[in-house]
């Protein structure tokens, strides 16, 4: 039986090379099978055809388009000191690609279902204040003021956190790679997080390659943006805020709820002016803390960036944990609230399973394990 080979229009092989992240040149010297079909001197086989396009991360249809498609994020991404931007890495394009797929099915279900719109969204602008938004994150939360104290731990506090928001339908997910690709890391210095803004489920994406500490205030910084009703990405780079009005805001209220400034002036005049140890009582980052210390003028700009630079420097020499348990790691990456929404769809015959193992990135025997042992 003679092997099946394919047309392919090479304007695509080139893209899906360079979109992918590679230097064209460099790939055809590691790749020689590939420049026999850039060169027309080879056709591949359906097999070879699929083996690359998993190696750039393409779809398999795309090689069959008339021309490269074009692909557009539609939020804007923040970098600190500067205003948005549209360029971002395929492991950035596509995790978004994953939340948006996830909220546009939960965001039909839930109104197909008769759910009621939140209210919280959008309910704020920029001519609201600080204290004003804050008040009502908490209580709509239900997040007590002295809520830090009660948690020993990093641990504790993010998965205290993580069941308030997500009891007011926001999906959390924590995630430092593409899907389940360990091979494919988000970087923290492209982005911290994401939000995407929905009336029926915002859907807020952390980057768990971050420290714990740091989480937390990217939690609220996302939660600062439900509340403004407006999705964007950002990169926090030395904490600081892109040069845009939103985020400013968005900083600002993470800053009040995480480190209130009263309090924070408090524990200064007592002479409790070490970043390193308030952290235990706001369960923020040091870095947070010297950051709101120097917008309160308490430290200057030279000491902040010293603070900072020596602070990241121990945090990167410092040992790393081995990998986690799959299914708890799973719990994180995909929410749990998001997977009983799920799996309640496919018990009521809404989907199929095989939209539950698309909906979640687990399939099979290894899908029901996680949804009969780990959403409980």
């Amino acid at each position: 039986m003679a092997v099946q080979r394919v047309n392919i229009n090479t304007d695509l092989i080139q893209w899906a090379i360079l979109r992918a992240g590679y230097s064209l040149d460099e790939y055809l010297d590691k790749k020689p099978k590939v420049k026999e079909w850039l060169d027309a001197t080879a056709l591949p086989t359906v097999k070879q055809l699929e083996s690359f396009t998993q190696n750039v991360h393409v779809p398999f249809g795309y090689m069959f388009l008339q021309s490269p498609p074009t692909e557009k994020i539609d939020i804007p991404f923040f970098r600190a000191g500067k205003e948005k931007t549209d360029r971002i890495s395929l492991e950035l394009f596509d995790t978004v690609q994953t939340i948006r797929k996830r909220q546009d099915w939960l965001s039909d279900y839930l109104e197909d279902e008769e759910f009621e719109s939140l209210d919280f969204v959008g309910r704020f602008t920029v001519k609201n204040t600080v204290e004003e938004i804050v008040e009502d994150i908490r209580k709509v939360l239900e997040i007590p003021r002295d809520w830090a104290k009660e948690h020993n731990n990093m641990f504790s506090a993010l998965n205290y956190l993580t069941s308030k928001i997500e009891a007011k339908r926001i999906i959390v997910t924590f995630n430092g790679v593409v899907g389940n690709n360990n091979r494919r890391p988000l970087r923290v210095e492209e982005c911290r997080g994401f939000v995407l803004i929905d009336e029926y489920v915002p859907f807020m994406f952390v980057n768990a390659k971050d420290a714990k500490v740091a989480q937390v205030f990217t939690i609220f910084h996302e939660l600062a943006h439900i509340w403004l009703g407006i999705s964007a990405g950002f990169d926090n780079n030395n904490f600081l805020p892109a040069n845009d009005e939103i985020e400013l805001l968005c900083d600002k209220i993470a800053a009040e709820f995480l480190v209130p400034k009263e309090r924070l002036l408090d524990f200064w005049k007592k002479g409790e002016d070490d970043t390193r140890a308030l952290y235990k009582k706001f369960k923020v980052s040091p870095i947070v803390i010297a950051r709101r210390a120097l917008d309160l003028k308490l430290i200057t700009k030279e000491s902040y960036f010293d603070f900072y630079n020596s602070y990241v420097s121990e945090v990167r020499s410092s040992p790393k944990g081995k990998g986690g348990d799959f299914y708890a790691t799973n719990r994180k990456r995909i929410s749990t609230q998001f997977a009983r929404f799920v799996e309640s769809a496919v018990k009521e015959k809404k989907i199929l399973y095989t939209e539950a193992y698309r909906l979640t990135g687990l399939k099979g025997k290894t899908y029901t394990k996680f949804t009969e042992e780990h959403l409980t």
